[in-house]
């Protein structure tokens, strides 16, 4: 099948490659910037760079792997320059949309699909290995969600129903769950590296990894600390050094997952109450000065 990508950002490139990879032919890829141009180079050698239309023309199946804010504005463009042949297949990459957005092109003859793989992407062949049992967040037509799940087993992926009012939702608890645990661990390093830790990465790695698996295995009975425990004092302690250090919104990080934390922890009324006066107190006083 001939397949066009629009355009050769980190997800474009990479899903292109992998397609050619599965037999079908890159029939012209858009890459407007230089970034684009070559990561098209490295990932799709000698696939042509054209333009969005000239891509929906000749292809079978069209890759929309455009920033969410420009999806809309492209769909409704290529449609009405009357560039969709019809019976082809345009998807959309988005976590954030269903295919509701892509309405101008379904009208105009084409099947849409939209295939969200929920991974991160660094544009480069390192990604490629992440495919294989990558999970993908499908929305699509009754009709139409065979071929959906047909593209994303040819890929080594593993196909997800989500509803199109719930791709929102969705979208947030992924951007919750990485980019929020990119910024969480970013402070956790920033703090040991403020007290002269050498290698902070080392230090907190198996930590890390091994809340990652218990979370994921046993839910919010992984919660572990001085929360779980009921210890003010601890957590007294905690917000003071914080305050100490002085490192932007670390300390409005810890207060914040601290109270959250307090949701999920199985502690009796008398220790709940002196936490909550405790995160209470360390914030009316933040606000004081």
């Amino acid at each position: 099948m001939g397949v066009g990508i629009v355009s050769a950002g980190r997800v474009g490139a990479v899903l292109g490659n992998a397609l050619r990879a599965a037999g079908h032919q890159i029939t012209g890829v858009a890459a407007k910037s230089d970034a684009s141009r070559e990561r098209a180079d490295v990932l799709l050698p000698g696939a042509p760079i054209l333009s969005p239309e000239e891509i929906v023309e000749r292809s079978e199946l069209v890759l929309l792997a455009v920033p969410d804010d420009e999806l809309a504005p492209l769909a409704a463009s290529l449609a009405q320059r009357g560039v969709v042949p019809g019976a082809q297949i345009i998807a959309h990459t988005s976590g954030r949309y269903g295919i509701d957005v892509l309405r101008p092109l379904e009208e105009a003859g084409a099947i849409t699909l939209a295939l969200h793989p929920a991974m991160t992407f660094t544009g480069t062949s390192l990604d490629l290995g992440r495919l294989v049992g990558c999970p993908w967040a499908i929305t699509a037509r009754p009709m139409f969600a065979p071929i959906a799940k047909a593209l994303v087993l040819e890929l080594d992926g593993i196909s997800v129903d989500i509803a199109e009012g719930d791709r929102t939702a969705y979208h947030a608890a992924l951007a919750h769950g990485s980019n929020h645990l990119v910024v969480l661990v970013s402070q956790v390093l920033a703090i040991l590296d403020s007290i002269g830790v050498e290698d902070p990465s080392q230090l907190v790695s198996p930590l890390l990894q091994a809340s990652l698996e218990e979370v994921l295995r046993r839910g919010p009975g992984a919660l572990t600390g001085p929360v779980q425990r009921g210890d003010a004092g601890t957590v007294g302690n905690h917000l003071a050094a914080l305050t100490e250090l002085d490192l932007g919104s670390t300390l409005p990080t810890y207060r914040a997952l601290a109270r959250a934390a307090l949701d999920i922890a199985p502690i009796g009324d008398a220790d709940r109450a002196a936490l909550e006066l405790l995160l209470a107190r360390d914030n009316e006083t933040r606000q004081e000065t």
